[in-house]
């Protein structure tokens, strides 16, 4: 799961006029947009728990094309790397389980802390 965040100049409904803004994402959804001059903040709820399961689904179905159009465009590259990648697989997993459980115990605790 990824969170990350852009700026973008929209209208203000709280200032009247058009001013800067952040734009926090989700994966690819907007959950929160707060106006930088005025920090009037909107948020919007998100069934994180599914987005995590969503993208966890489309890693896992997705793995074997990967795979297959990886050794297709170059077999020795792809034998010369698995030793490495196969070592460094669980690693990679568990930093991202840990990055995914983080973004989803702060945008609980936001969602909760809001109520």
């Amino acid at each position: 799961m990824k969170k990350h965040e852009m700026e973008a100049v929209l209208f203000c409904s709280n200032c009247d006029h058009e001013t800067p803004h952040k734009i926090v994402y989700i994966n690819d959804q907007i959950a929160q947009i707060e106006c930088q001059q005025c920090h009037h903040a909107i948020d919007l709820e998100i069934d994180v728990v599914k987005e995590f399961y969503k993208e966890l689904y489309k890693k896992i179905s997705t793995k074997p094309a990967r795979i297959t159009n990886e050794y297709r465009q170059d077999l020795s590259i792809f034998l010369r790397k698995l030793p490495f990648r196969v070592i460094s697989k669980p690693y990679r997993v568990m930093k991202e389980l840990n990055e995914s459980r983080k973004i989803i115990e702060q945008y609980r605790q936001k969602y909760d802390d809001s109520k």
